[in-house]
């Protein structure tokens, strides 16, 4: 197989300018691109590309710095945002499985639905005991209760992932009623939510780029949301709002800071490329008159 040879920092430089890339400050990209991988970078030239080789016209390497820099910061918003609802939905699954189930409940396979592999949960169960063996809770729980881990401890060791799957291998009753009860839909469209919201996390968490990204998940548009909802950011961020419990904080600490970045940023973005409407600055926040 042949192979890529590495290109010097000035070689860089010179397959963006022939692709069409202008440069106010060659000493300043050079700076960054020792510290910024070059492939990339080159990534977040590709919205910005007619063809595979040739960028649109005045396409320069500061505009693509702001959005990258636009990008990293997004990330950090939606990151944080991530984890309240992943810290939440981790409180909401546990609490219900083990207050039906018992606090071992989940070491029983008749607790979970008929599509549910035991031998393979377990087995995936213990070996996220055995490598986080060194952890302090870990140790309290193997010696003293003899490596029995109540399921609200248990939890603490998934990966958002894990718990998407733990809720999917749910029983359809225990799953309707933690959709409806706690997320106002059906447990078909908590599924889907979740499995996005994981797939949105792992993007920010790899520090992929969010920009014209078309995520692998189709959103289920929430039932009174007046448009359809498409694989993009805009659809990603309006399943979190929906999925997010605490209003006060979606408005504070995710809706005040993206609209401050998009608006900084409308110079050099294109709204189309990220799904957001004309309108996202009415249909991103809760309202208070909405229930």
């Amino acid at each position: 197989m042949r192979e890529k040879a590495p290109a010097t920092i000035n070689e860089q430089i010179r397959i963006l300018k022939q692709r069409g890339c202008i440069f106010e400050d060659e000493e300043k990209a050079r700076e960054v691109l020792k510290h910024i991988n070059y492939y990339r970078l080159s990534n977040y030239f590709e919205p910005f590309s007619v063809s595979k080789h040739k960028y649109e016209d005045g396409t320069s390497f500061n505009k693509i710095m702001r959005v990258y820099e636009m990008d990293r910061k997004l990330r950090s918003i939606l990151m944080a945002a991530l984890e309240e609802f992943e810290i939440s939905l981790r409180a909401v699954v546990s609490n219900y499985h083990a207050l039906k189930y018992g606090a071992l409940g989940y070491l029983n396979g008749g607790s979970f639905g008929i599509q549910h592999n035991h031998q393979a949960f377990l087995a995936r169960i213990d070996h996220l005991i055995e490598t986080s063996s060194d952890r302090d809770f870990v140790k309290h729980y193997n010696t003293k209760y003899g490596g029995k881990f109540p399921l609200w401890v248990m939890v603490e060791l998934f990966s958002f992932g894990q718990l998407a799957f733990f809720y999917k291998e749910m029983q359809n009753a225990d799953k309707k009623a933690i959709a409806s009860g706690y997320y106002g839909c059906s447990a078909s469209e908590l599924d889907n939510w979740v499995f996005c919201l994981n797939e949105l996390r792992n993007y920010c968490a790899h520090y992929n780029r969010l920009y014209a990204a078309e995520f692998p998940v189709d959103p289920k548009t929430p039932r009174d949301f007046p448009m359809e909802l498409e694989p993009d950011l805009f659809g990603y961020i309006i399943i979190l709002k929906h999925c997010f419990y605490n209003k006060e904080h979606w408005n504070e600490r995710v809706v005040k800071p993206v609209s401050r970045l998009i608006n900084k940023s409308i110079g050099d973005i294109r709204l189309s490329d990220i799904g957001f409407p004309d309108d996202w600055e009415k249909l991103l926040p809760y309202i208070e008159d909405q229930n």
